[in-house]
């Protein structure tokens, strides 16, 4: 999703921080973000330096991966930067009165190569990161910053904007129009343009040295997912799992040079099945103690001073753009507008999910003493127990649901949702290079016309170099401003790769997040927008996570399920009773996952609340928790040591909040489905298409949601989807026995 003009951060930063990135996001921030050196640079050409070149080939043109080297990256970067740097000039020194079209439309246009060379080196940071790379993205985020401060400083170029923004004639340009000049005079603002000189200079060293942070605490995180695993010697070391995790260990173990062992990384998508299901107690320990600790393990990957300075930075950052904190800058321009309405949320949420915590650990614990464990539940058992609790109590077995639920199926059945719900249809091509083997690429047409919409890219499997999560990127986003430029979206995911021919089996919750990051890339091919600036995921932060979260309640119908859950050996669809149990399973381990995430938002939006006072992470951390009741089984998602998406770049920073914002739209929208003909109503996908998916950032995200629903989103929706009381419903009383 692209955020315009976010000052100060790098661009491989922000693609490491975010969900869902796009090509405009990274051209946008390091438009923002830019280089020192004014001395001018001779261009190498094409030939020489294949970053350089125009995307050629089928589709409009398509990354020339195949020829990327990491010694490309530093001289066509400086190189695209000079010529951005003389397109800038250009408009800023027209002679002509400003006007939309020699002002705001030329900018849109400017750019074009600095971008593509941009989106190349963020891919390169989140999945093909290695030590060579890694010393290029050290030297240049600091560059690419200074580079952002020199466009949205440039004060001939601002003054036209201004003018053109504050000009009479502004109300003959169509509603686009005047929603590109408001977002580029808007940014412009947020990001110093109207400060003195003094206080620009400033902004600037902030910015450079913002960057350096955010590259080393990404570079922190990577280091000690990388170094700290755990192997796994023997039979007795694998007690409790299943064979796909096993699987999925031994190859681990195989790529790491160590056949006939198992290995578990230090990556989500490995941690979180061993400590569901690793009847090793101490092995889980020592699982759980490596993910939880990246970043925070006292030696030379340790990110705790970096946040320090990184939290004193944003403040002073924030003072001088005129902001009480750097929380109220951040959201001044998203749907929430002020910290106080987003806290008002979380802490409506944070009370009902710590309160089923303590069920949910009540139950736990029973189970375990009934057992005869003689434990008290740690964080490292909580997977490992609710999984017995929901065998217990909903006869369900996470084992049972696994064999079903294949990863290739899975994709086949997201490609079949979306051609229900936008018409779309995938088909797989080979004409195009990619930037690794396990990378495949499918054409995305509409079903109807045949018309091109654009390609998806599909990087699915974890390796070295590739950062942990699940996000989506655009190479290239839709619009028509030079003529119709078609889409270019990824999904990118790092499930463990089984053996050569075997099916990779995955997890419910892994599955929902196939079908959340789906969504992301559905967003981006939907688009149906004038200008590149306002394309796709172009739109605030809380709301951009809202047709994502939206696309996950799909995986559930029994569409999806009787024709792509199907068993990886008989294949067989899920039986209906399987399916029973997983709905009346569904709110199940809520308080878990809730206050698992909330948490992290809360410290987030605490962190960057404080202002300019002098912050010990880990001490912060512990202290916030503690005041705010955390139960000492869980721990947050995303420690702050190690937290990503608030440190590895400003995308989230002040900001996780946003997937609880986006979800009380995500919940309230799909009632009106429910209140339709169902899930596949094509009336009300029509709506949704037309007022969310297809808009960008053309109109007021709020706007757009009540075209759609008719309405505002209340809490409600919300609280009856996480199974949750409704605020100012009748309490349900349990009846006597």
């Amino acid at each position: 999703m692209r955020k315009l003009l976010f000052t100060g951060a790098g661009v491989a930063a922000l693609v490491s921080a975010s969900c869902a990135t796009t090509s405009q996001e990274v051209r946008a921030t390091a438009d923002t973000q830019p280089t020192a050196s004014t001395a001018p640079t001779q261009t190498p050409t094409p030939a020489a330096n294949p970053l350089l070149a125009t995307w050629s080939g089928p589709y409009g043109g398509v990354p020339p991966f195949a020829q990327v080297k990491v010694e490309h990256f530093k001289p066509a970067l400086e190189a695209s930067i000079e010529e951005n740097r003389r397109e800038i000039a250009a408009i800023a020194n027209n002679p002509a009165a400003p006007t939309f079209e020699n002002t705001i439309a030329a900018l849109e246009d400017t750019g074009r190569r600095y971008g593509d060379v941009s989106t190349l080196f963020g891919i390169w940071s989140s999945s093909m990161n290695g030590p060579e790379f890694q010393a290029v993205e050290r030297e240049m985020a600091p560059k690419l910053a200074a580079f952002a401060d020199e466009i949205t400083q440039n004060e001939k170029l601002f003054q036209r904007i201004e003018a053109v923004y504050n000009s009479p004639d502004k109300v003959k340009l169509t509603p686009e129009q005047q929603r590109l000049v408001w977002v580029h005079y808007t940014n412009f603002v947020r990001s110093g343009a109207k400060l003195d000189a003094a206080a620009k200079k400033r902004l600037g060293e902030i910015n450079q040295r913002l960057a350096s942070l955010y590259t080393d605490f990404s570079q922190n995180v990577l280091a000690d997912e990388e170094s700290y695993l755990v192997v796994l010697e023997s039979e007795a070391d694998l007690a409790g799992l299943p064979e796909s995790v096993r699987a999925g260990a031994a190859a681990a173990a195989e790529a790491r040079g160590k056949p006939g062992k198992w290995v578990i990384t230090n990556t989500r998508s490995s941690m979180e099945p061993f400590l569901t299901y690793s009847s090793r107690r101490e092995l889980r320990e020592k699982v759980w103690r490596n993910y939880v600790n990246r970043g925070d393990n006292g030696d030379a990957h340790d990110n705790n001073k970096l946040i320090t300075e990184i939290l004193g930075l944003r403040a002073e950052r924030a003072k001088l753009l005129g902001y009480e904190t750097h929380a109220h800058w951040r959201l001044e321009n998203t749907m929430a507008k002020t910290p106080e309405r987003a806290m008002a949320l979380m802490e409506a949420v944070w009370t009902p999910a710590v309160a089923r915590v303590r069920e949910e650990v009540a139950d736990m614990q029973a189970i375990a003493n009934k057992e005869g464990a003689k434990l008290k539940i740690e964080p490292w058992d909580y997977r490992y127990y609710a999984e017995k609790v929901r065998k217990a109590k909903y006869d369900l077995d996470q084992n049972e649901v696994k064999p079903y639920l294949q990863l290739e199926k899975l994709r086949e059945g997201m490609f079949w949702v979306a051609g229900e719900l936008f018409g779309f249809s995938f088909t797989p091509v080979s004409d195009v290079p990619v930037y690794h083997p396990d990378v495949r690429v499918w054409e995305v047409k509409d079903k109807a016309s045949g018309r091109h919409i654009g390609l998806w890219y599909f990087d699915p499997y974890a390796r070295p170099g590739k950062r942990s999560g699940a996000w989506m990127n655009a190479y290239r986003n839709q619009e028509r401003f030079k003529g119709e430029i078609t889409t270019i979206v990824s999904n990118n995911s790092n499930f463990v790769k089984g053996k050569p021919g075997e099916p990779v089996l995955i997890s419910w919750d892994d599955a929902s997040t196939l079908f959340h990051e789906f969504g992301h890339a559905l967003h981006g091919l939907s688009s149906n927008v004038t200008y590149p600036t306002l394309s796709g995921t172009s739109v605030a932060r809380d709301y951009v996570e809202f047709p994502s979260q939206l696309l996950e309640h799909w995986l559930s119908t029994p569409e999806v399920l009787n024709t792509y859950a199907v068993h990886y050996q008989t294949g067989k669809p899920i039986p209906a009773e399987l399916v029973a149990k997983i709905k009346k399973a569904d709110t199940f381990n809520e308080g878990f996952s809730t206050v698992e995430y909330l948490s992290s938002a809360l410290v987030d939006m605490k962190l960057h609340l404080a202002g300019a006072k002098p912050i010990d992470p880990d001490a912060f951390e512990r202290d916030t928790l503690g005041a705010l009741g955390m139960p000492k089984e869980i721990v947050m998602r995303h420690r702050t040591p190690q937290f990503g998406h608030v440190f590895a770049g400003d995308g989230y920073s002040a900001g996780y909040y946003s997937y609880l914002w986006s979800d009380t739209l995500t919940a309230d929208a799909f009632e009106a489905f429910t209140e339709g003909k169902g899930p596949y109503d094509r009336d009300v996908a029509a709506r949704l298409s037309k007022n969310i998916f297809s808009v960008g950032n053309t109109v007021d995200p709020a706007e757009g949601y009540r075209a759609f629903r008719g309405k505002d989103a209340g809490i409600d929706a919300l609280m009856r989807k996480r199974g949750f009381p409704v605020p100012g419903a009748p309490v349900q009383k349990k009846k006597a026995k």
